[in-house]
């Protein structure tokens, strides 16, 4: 029996012709993409670990971290940590594994450990992960019934089976305004603009207000204090990074009068400004946590459908709040790249928990045919297909999660 794949034509008014557009993006160094991070790296290094000695990926859902703000003190030229950030990893692993020799205890504790200390070396210049950051985890063997479910798919020889019943949303093409939120972090911590301006810390944020043809772009960037010598040079560096934002916004959103407001609460009056001894706001009292952050397609967007489903530190092989949200958003490009004539595409993924991964419940397809367009026959056989192709490959997302060649938030 065939896939239960619905394709439709929906009246709905273009993203980018709505009178007001909402964007947001949590960047690299924030609180909620910390955890998203910890969680996902634990994920990975888990996968491996079971992977390398067990020959497959056990059960685990590692996405519930909790990041606990610390107490730093800051000035131009300086500053010190006070007390360390606080990351709690939780969730449910397997931590043991019985064989024919007997059972064998994996080294949670130390996977773990590794791991946060992984994600934070890669990504951060000053954030020092012995003494700026004390990592602890509260972890326990997942529940009978959900570790039995999920062994079954994966030792049945077959397609994994769903260990939740949930829903993956997805949608293309992005809109002008999502693109520029979106390069816009990316540009402030990508490396090339790290090295021409390394006063800018990682914990980057940024909103996108589209009134009309006008953007309005609110961006918070921590500023590194033990490279901010006074507050001629705090404002000098405000000013060079306000340029750049402008000229990457230009290459995306040519059309637009682009407005661009760098840490709106500074006032200089009263010595306040957006200074940070490590480049993270987690430093002083920022909290983050696991599923608030971004999602699949990095960006935050009320404008669109969205599921509240957090997809960082699920497991790879058939948790449905992860794949299924990666999935549709694939499903959405591809169609919208592919078929002509489409303005936009939403793709909803909707699982059965016990059932397999490549057959959901339901597959439905809505789409927005450009002005005077209609949704035709041929135009409906070619969503189907590629909405057919992309479920009956979705095990290869497993491996590319495990590789981090996904980053899911």
């Amino acid at each position: 029996m065939g896939r239960n794949i619905v394709v439709s034509g929906v009246r709905r008014q273009p993203t980018e012709e709505l009178p007001v557009e909402l964007v947001e993006r949590k960047g690299l160094g924030h609180p909620d993409y910390i955890a998203d991070s910890v969680s996902e790296y634990v994920s990975r290094e888990l996968s491996r670990y079971y992977l390398e000695n067990f020959g497959v990926i056990l059960h685990h859902n590692v996405d519930k971290v909790l990041v606990i703000g610390g107490n730093a003190q800051v000035r131009f030229g300086g500053g010190d940590i006070i007390e360390p950030i606080r990351i709690i990893v939780s969730g449910r692993v397997t931590t043991e594994v019985k064989s024919s020799t007997g059972a064998v205890k994996v080294p949670v504790g130390s996977i773990i450990l590794s791991a946060a200390r992984r994600f934070i070396t890669e990504n951060f210049r000053f954030l020092d992960p012995d003494h700026h950051v004390v990592v602890d985890y509260r972890v326990g063997q997942g529940s009978a019934d959900l570790v039995g479910v999920y062994e079954l798919g994966v030792t049945s020889g077959g397609v994994p089976l769903a260990n939740d019943t949930s829903i993956g949303v997805g949608f293309a093409p992005l809109t002008v305004t999502e693109r520029l939120v979106y390069e816009t972090e990316r540009l402030l911590n990508s490396r090339e603009f790290k090295s021409k301006y390394p006063e800018v810390g990682e914990d980057v944020k940024v909103m996108g207000l589209r009134q009309g043809k006008t953007i309005t772009l609110t961006v918070a960037s921590a500023l590194v204090s033990r490279l901010i010598k006074d507050k001629d040079h705090y404002i000098s560096v405000k000013e060079d990074v306000v340029n750049a934002i402008y000229d990457n916004a230009v290459k995306i959103a040519s059309d637009y009068e682009i407005k661009v407001h760098l840490n709106t609460a500074d006032n200089p009056e009263h010595g306040i400004y957006y200074l940070t001894y490590t480049g993270t706001s987690a430093e002083h009292g920022d909290d983050g946590m696991t599923g608030r952050g971004n999602r699949a397609n990095g960006l935050i967007t009320p404008m669109r459908p969205m599921s509240m489903e957090a997809t960082a530190g699920k497991n790879p092989v058939s948790h449905i709040g992860k794949i299924y949200y990666v999935l549709a958003n694939m499903i959405a490009r591809r169609i919208y790249e592919e078929v002509k004539g489409i303005r936009e595409v939403y793709v909803y993924l909707l699982s059965q928990i016990g059932k397999p991964i490549d057959n959901p419940l339901i597959a439905n397809v809505e789409v927005v045919m450009g002005e005077g367009g209609e949704l035709t026959g041929e135009v409906r056989r070619e969503a189907e297909a590629i909405t057919d192709e992309e479920i009956s490959r979705v095990t290869r997302l497993t491996s590319m999660f495990v590789r981090g060649e996904i980053t899911p938030f």
